[in-house]
């Protein structure tokens, strides 16, 4: 069973709001030109290619992170300082997620995105895990650039990352960016 043309091309209309849809915590913390939520998710892909680990499926992790946002289109970017609660964001989320599911025809491809959405929310497998990492490393890796484009302070993004990768090479690469970023200040 394929999708049908027409139900392909509202899904694609819908997550094009991902595209012009700037990111929350940015837009609050006065960045001049936040990255949109499209933009986000582009470079988490990247990074997943990046990641050299036999143990985990490095093509699964380069499609969750490009679907892993993919309700905000609908929902927008809940950040945790939006007074809604995990729960709601959730189902609202989720809510989305089936509609997506709906109409591109409930197919074997709009199953795996939604399966996908659904183990990055989850966060059991090793796969989901580094996922969530290159989430949050990504938007540090944002941060110093703001900072730098800027000219600001951006650590609350910092401390609320401290300590909480747990990927080896996530790791590292944190590790490589706060040197960076103790040069720059």
């Amino acid at each position: 069973m394929s999708s049908s043309p027409a139900g392909v091309l509202r899904f694609l209309h819908i997550i094009q709001n991902l595209k012009k849809t700037k990111r929350t915590g940015w837009i609050d913390n006065g960045v001049k030109e936040p990255e949109s939520i499209a933009d986000h998710m582009h470079r988490m892909g990247i990074m997943a290619m990046l990641i050299n680990d036999p143990s985990l499926n490095r093509d699964k992790c380069i499609k969750m992170a490009i679907v892993h946002d993919l309700a905000e289109a609908v929902v927008g970017d809940i950040t945790p300082h939006a007074g809604v609660s995990k729960e709601d964001k959730y189902n609202m989320e989720n809510s989305a997620m089936r509609d997506f599911q709906a109409l591109l025809g409930d197919t074997t491809m709009a199953q795996e995105i939604v399966s996908l959405w659904q183990e990055y929310e989850d966060a059991q497998t090793p796969e989901a895990l580094l996922v969530k990492d290159l989430d949050k490393f990504e938007m540090i890796v944002q941060a110093l650039e703001y900072e730098k484009s800027d000219k600001k302070t951006l650590q609350s993004f910092f401390d609320s990352t401290n300590g909480k990768f747990k990927h080896p090479a996530v790791k590292a690469w944190a590790e490589a960016l706060y040197a960076e970023r103790s040069i720059n200040q």
